[in-house]
């Protein structure tokens, strides 16, 4: 299960979320979730690139104009181009944030937005889909298995739960690749986080298990890299009701020994009870810890699935 004492992972934003007054007309966009509630477990490094790159407070506002395949970053009065500016600043800051977990990027910016920022035409009107923010995307481009999310995006409980999940294993496996990363290690990252692959992917549960087999056939220096972007973009995709559910079915077969039938009986009311929308995630996996307290076993003791992130952060309390 998570362990709280672990060190804080360290996690990049935009300055403005923690209430830097560093937007266009000196304001900000304090998050309440990521100032209050996430800081109590990570550890922020905030950047504004449009700062970084020397764009004053106030100052004109900036906007992606032309092919939304290759956008532009111009000033709205002036025209000037600031893109390649922005972009050389996220290839630099990407490889300078080397220690970093993740990244909460300010939506809708023209520097920072990671989806349907708007990209003006020449007749004044937004390409339908729009584009990504140039800073966000040079440094995605260089740190594609690095767990990034949107802050408005985060107000969903469970995307919310899902990139939280990927910081959490994205900085256990830093601290494997610190120690070096051995087969055994390898292979035993892999049996720990077994389950919530499971619930997030099924598919490249089975995948990422056959690349696995292959481990003892190659320098697991070279292997590492491989499997573990396979793995962050296996756990990219949300878990579903359904596929928790059938990850707590698992679980509950290796207590099949030790509960009593109208034990077992209650775990499985609670489990459908959950796949029908009708209690969240955290009621049957609660009891499901009941058990494995009083009935322990080694290997479910050491699933990431049981407790990905820490659990004061309630984040299976919505999912």
């Amino acid at each position: 299960m998570h362990d709280d004492s672990v060190h804080k992972p360290k996690l990049g934003i935009s300055a403005c979320l923690l209430g830097a007054e560093v937007r266009y007309n000196g304001g900000h966009k304090l998050s309440a979730l990521c100032s209050q509630a996430l800081a109590e477990h990570v550890e922020f490094v905030p950047v504004c690139p449009e700062m970084a790159i020397g764009l004053g407070v106030p100052r004109e506002t900036i906007r992606l104009v032309g092919d939304p395949a290759a956008p532009r970053a111009l000033g709205s009065r002036s025209q000037l181009d600031h893109s390649t500016d922005l972009y050389n600043f996220g290839t630099r800051m990407a490889a300078e944030l080397d220690g970093i977990c993740g990244y909460i990027f300010m939506q809708k910016s023209p520097s920072c937005g990671l989806e349907r920022v708007k990209v003006y035409q020449a007749n004044g009107y937004p390409a339908e889909g729009g584009s990504r923010g140039l800073y966000a995307s040079a440094f995605c481009a260089a740190r594609p298995d690095l767990p990034v999310e949107e802050d408005g995006r985060l107000n969903d409980p469970v995307l919310r739960e899902n990139f939280l999940t990927r910081v959490f294993a994205y900085a256990e496996w830093q601290d494997l690749l610190a120690t070096g990363p051995t087969r055994r290690a390898i292979t035993d990252f892999h049996a720990r986080y077994k389950y919530q692959l499971m619930a997030n992917n099924p598919p490249q549960y089975k995948a990422i298990g056959r690349l696995l087999g292959d481990l003892g056939q190659h320098d697991p220096a070279e292997f590492a890299p491989r499997y573990f972007s396979q793995l962050m973009a296996a756990l990219r995709r949300c878990a579903t009701r359904g596929t928790h559910s059938n990850v707590l079915q698992h679980l509950c077969g290796y207590l099949k020994q030790s509960l009593s039938p109208p034990e077992k009986q209650e775990l499985g009311h609670l489990i459908e009870q959950y796949r029908s929308g009708i209690v969240p995630l955290v009621v049957p996996l609660t009891l499901l810890k009941h058990h494995f307290r009083h009935h322990p076993d080694d290997y479910i003791a050491r699933q990431a699935y049981l407790q990905p992130h820490p659990e004061n952060l309630s984040l299976r309390n919505a999912i």
